[in-house]
């Protein structure tokens, strides 16, 4: 059983009691809500005549269902107006800050939090959201819920949890030229499968991921759980105090000194104990692309299609399923393949430095003609701050 680890002293921290069927009530110290989960789960509390525990400890965003092209109310589509004017509505009526459209702080609830410093080190965080994992990047345990826990959160501003146990995935070296934080997760995915998380928190740790800014290493904590893990951190470090200083909600003046000295001490201790440890030569990890229909299902860019009857049965039945579904021929060279669309984006690559590391690729370049090519910015304040640098692409650039 771990000991020593960040996510036990997190853990430890937010414990609130132990519930008889053996799971722990923990307490919740962030929950960021947006408008595909959470009517519901307002509807509940209104039905059972319950109240938002601590409205100050939710915080709103209006994420999945921004239109790209006129975000002018009210919305073309009628289902995505209704989901806004619901979420405007939970939001008024139980005093819950909502950063929405026009605020200049709206944006992917993973990118924006952050941004804003709402998320730090030595927190619980929860979010209607699978990807609430990128978190972690930050020293904090970061979960996603359903809808029916996001109701819990609301009344109670706990979860009924079983502790997870703590895998270390510890990389040496670092990363060569060309090659980023997503390539890095995508190896570790595909070497480790689909489900090999299940059931760990994964310690991300290592000299190749000390070396990562923290918009890298939210991408990586994004991921974990494509990988089975059911969250994913990091500990906190000089990279991670100096992306928060300053920021909204940061601490400010004698308080950030304090801070700091507690977020240190929240690292894992040099003598912790972990369930498990895997080790990677972050130095042998090349670019990677994911060819078929799982994150698992990923390749080096100067590797081959796989060749379905080579792979073991479960895998190779899995493989001859995506290459249907693809069109692709097994044995196929992945570098050549024609592509159809263009994303950039996501709340796993929507942050400045991926825009920025984009639009230097893009630069003097058209799109092929046939090809849709997009970018959509993570939040209002990374399309700011894309225009105001500049960056230029050939094609259609979406806005909040």
């Amino acid at each position: 059983m771990s000991s020593g680890t960040l996510y036990d002293k997190v853990w430890d921290l937010h414990r609130v009691a132990e519930l008889p069927g053996g799971s722990t009530q923990l307490f919740i110290g962030l929950h960021l809500i947006h408008e595909v989960t959470s009517p519901q789960a307002f509807a509940a509390l209104k039905e059972k005549n319950l109240s938002v525990r601590c409205p100050n400890r939710t915080v709103a965003t209006v994420d999945h269902i921004v239109p790209t092209i006129s975000q002018q109310r009210p919305f073309a589509d009628p289902l995505a107006e209704e989901m806004l004017q619901t979420l405007e509505k939970n939001c008024l009526s139980n005093g819950i800050n909502l950063y929405g459209i026009g605020s200049g702080k709206q944006g992917v609830v993973h990118v924006m939090a952050p941004e804003l410093g709402l998320t730090q080190p030595g927190m619980t965080v929860a979010c209607g959201d699978s990807h609430t994992s990128t978190h972690g990047a930050f020293g904090a345990i970061a979960f996603g819920i359903g809808t029916s826990q996001v109701r819990d959160v609301l009344a109670s501003q706990s979860l009924a949890m079983n502790k997870l146990k703590v895998r270390r995935l510890w990389f040496e070296g670092n990363l060569s030229q060309g090659v980023y934080a997503k390539d890095l997760i995508l190896h570790v995915i595909r070497k480790l499968g689909v489900k090999g998380g299940v059931g760990y928190a994964y310690e991300f740790a290592g000299p190749a991921i000390e070396a990562l800014s923290m918009e890298e290493r939210m991408t990586i904590c994004n991921m974990a759980i494509e990988g089975g893990a059911r969250c994913g951190y990091m500990n906190p470090d000089k990279n991670t105090f100096d992306y928060l200083k300053g920021k909204e909600h940061s601490p400010k003046g004698l308080h950030w000194g304090k801070a700091i000295k507690w977020w240190t001490s929240l690292s894992s201790d040099s003598s912790a104990i972990f369930d498990d440890e895997i080790r990677f030569d972050a130095t042998e990890i090349a670019p990677t692309v994911t060819w078929g229909i799982t994150p698992g299902q990923g390749i080096a860019i100067n590797e081959c299609i796989p060749i379905p009857k080579s792979l073991e049965y479960n895998e190779s039945v899995l493989a001859e399923e995506a290459c249907t579904y693809m069109d692709l021929k097994p044995g196929t060279p992945i570098s050549g393949i024609p592509i159809d669309v263009c994303f950039i984006g996501s709340c796993t690559n929507g942050r400045l430095s991926d825009l920025k590391a984009a639009a230097q690729i893009a630069q003097g370049r058209k799109v092929a003609k046939g090809i849709k090519a997009f970018v959509v910015p993570g939040s209002e304040q990374v399309a700011k701050a894309a225009k105001k640098r500049r960056f230029r692409f050939n094609f259609y650039f979406c806005r909040f």
